[in-house]
């Protein structure tokens, strides 16, 4: 999914016109590190849910939007988000996954794949110099799996179990950029937000931002802030999940 947020990015930059990217076309492509604290568990068929002791983890998001003139005509912005959480869980009751149930008292191992694409249709609400709004619709697309590994009850033998599961989620989206004047410093939110019947999803981040080089061709700006992500997700493929995984990021974003 690398490959394809990369090539999607590449193909919107040989979209925009580097002469006149603010007055026709502009491209947004950036790349964030977070560190992230992970904590959460998972069921499978809605049978009881288990608590694991996910690793701290640094994981890597790459973006890229395109925003352009044509009215009613939503911008656009992809972003790629890996989420791998490696984990483990001393079982205080039996737990039961795709088929297999593991020995109480036993230890489990997991690897969740949460990796996933936002598909971010927007429309820019206010934007000037120094106050940026934006509101739309954000579609979670999640394509992954989930490992668990330990000792089942047939046989007290080692065995191992994946499960993989797809599906969009749909969102509500918005960004608030303010700027600092005269100190190339800005604040900003994004965030996309879900709460319906039994499933609940939020991704956020909050900083600041600084512009290391603005001019008519291209403007260059670092990002510090902290990003949260709540992934309740009620039978997906049959996965239920409640996963939250925070913590500090840094990126850099370039604006042709």
């Amino acid at each position: 999914m690398k490959k394809y947020c990369l090539a999607a990015a590449l193909s919107m930059a040989c979209l925009a016109p580097a002469a006149q990217a603010d007055t026709l076309l502009g491209l947004y492509v950036g790349v964030d590190g977070w560190k992230s604290d992970n904590d959460g568990q998972f069921s499978y068929k809605d049978k009881s849910s288990q608590d694991f002791d996910f690793e701290d983890e640094t994981f890597v998001s790459y973006y890229a939007a395109l925003e352009h003139p044509v009215p009613l005509v939503p911008n656009i912005k992809l972003k790629y988000t890996e989420l791998e959480l490696n984990g483990s869980a001393q079982l205080a009751d039996t737990f039961s996954f795709n088929g297999s149930d593991y020995v109480v008292g036993s230890t489990v191992n997991t690897v969740s794949d949460l990796t996933h694409i936002d598909y971010i249709f927007y429309y820019e609400i206010f934007d000037n110099d120094l106050i940026s709004i934006d509101l739309g619709l954000n579609v979670k697309q999640f394509d992954g799996d989930i490992v668990v590994s330990g000792t089942t009850q047939n046989g007290g033998t080692d065995f191992t179990e994946t499960k993989d599961f797809s599906g969009f989620v749909p969102l509500a989206y918005g960004r608030a950029e303010a700027g600092l004047p005269f100190t190339g410093l800005s604040v900003f939110f994004e965030g996309s937000f879900l709460a319906i019947d039994d499933s609940k999803v939020q991704d956020y981040q909050v900083g600041v931002a600084y512009e290391l080089i603005d001019n008519l061709a291209v403007d260059v700006a670092i990002k510090a802030g902290y990003r949260s992500m709540i992934l309740e997700l009620d039978d997906v493929d049959d996965i239920t999940t409640d996963i939250d995984a925070s913590g500090p990021f840094a990126g850099i974003q370039v604006h042709f």
